[in-house]
Parts: structure tokens; C-alpha cells; sequence
């Protein structure tokens, strides 16, 4: 009875164990995110932000690309993000661009002639869709990646797991 106790216990360890989903906090070099919106909180101290415009992202993309490791498009600026104007600076940049909060993922921000509220809602329970094309004329080579929070806490796991993308795409 002992041993059938104990490996009960043991396996209800490891069921505990495995079912913890936190991720730690990013320890990455420092990064450098232009935002379109709000400044998130976030509990990295190496992340810096710095306030950009849609005029500045349809005009400088090169520099943008080469100033910042990323681009973050917050919740309240998604509808203004939808517009045709935008879609060839999204795809040329060079720095993957997170459309935070965006339950149609990516679609209607890189295609032409699609509107934010035309769209289903792809993925209700998304936070984030990070969006990079590295495609050629000749080619057609888009990333994405979608994060997803279960509960309100685990918002800062979803930014340390953004920034970790950002550092593996720019290494």
C-alpha cells in the first residue's frame, strides 16, 4: 500500500509539475520596439520603447529596420493599421511587427483591399500575432507567430515569450 501511495504521490508531482505553463522573464540582450499605441508595462528592465507614428512607418521602414529590433501596434490603433497604405511597409521591414490583440491575426493588415471588421475573428483567445515577410519576388517566405494568454497573468509571460522571438529572429 505504501508503494502504490507513493507513486500516486509521485505522479501527481509530475502532473503539477508539467502543467505549470509561466515563462521566466526574458534575460535576452536589450531590445529596442518602436510602438504604435500605449507603451506596455512590461517586467523586463533590457526592453526599450520608443513612441512611433504610421507616418513614420510608411516613410522610414530601412531606418526603422535598422534602429529597432521590432515593431508592436497596439489593440486601440488596430482599425488604423487595417489600411491599404501600410500593407507594402509591413512588408518590407526587415523587424517582425506584432499586432497585439488582434483576434484576425495578421490578414487584414498585409493584404490589400481586406478590412479589419470584415474579418472573422480567426483566433478569439489571441493576444498577440507577430507578422515578418522575407520573401523575394521570386518567393513568397512570411513568418507568424501567435501567443495566446490563458489567464490575466500570464500577460507578462506573453511579452517574455515575444521578446525571446525577437532575439532569435535578429541573431
Amino acid at each position: 500500500m505504501k508503494k502504490i501511495t507513493s507513486l500516486l504521490i509521485g505522479v501527481l508531482i509530475c502532473l503539477v509539475g508539467c502543467n505549470n505553463t509561466a515563462f521566466g522573464i526574458y534575460q535576452g540582450r536589450d531590445l529596442k520596439i518602436g510602438v504604435i499605441g500605449a507603451i506596455p508595462e512590461v517586467r523586463e528592465e533590457n526592453i526599450a520603447f520608443q513612441d512611433i507614428t504610421f507616418e513614420e512607418l510608411k516613410n522610414n521602414t530601412e531606418s526603422l529596420s535598422k534602429e529597432l529590433d521590432a515593431i508592436m501596434i497596439m489593440k486601440e490603433f488596430l482599425h488604423e493599421a487595417d489600411d491599404d497604405q501600410y500593407v507594402a511597409a509591413y512588408r518590407s521591414l526587415k523587424i517582425p511587427t506584432f499586432f497585439m490583440q488582434s483576434t484576425k491575426v495578421h490578414v487584414p493588415f498585409v493584404n490589400e483591399g481586406v478590412q479589419y471588421d470584415d474579418i472573422i475573428d480567426v483566433d478569439p483567445a489571441n493576444f498577440a500575432t507577430g507578422f515578418l515577410d522575407l520573401g523575394t519576388d521570386e518567393k513568397i517566405k512570411e513568418h507568424t507567430w501567435r501567443y495566446k494568454v490563458e489567464k490575466k497573468q500570464n500577460i507578462q509571460d506573453v511579452y517574455s515569450r515575444i521578446f525571446a522571438t525577437i532575439e532569435s529572429v535578429s541573431s
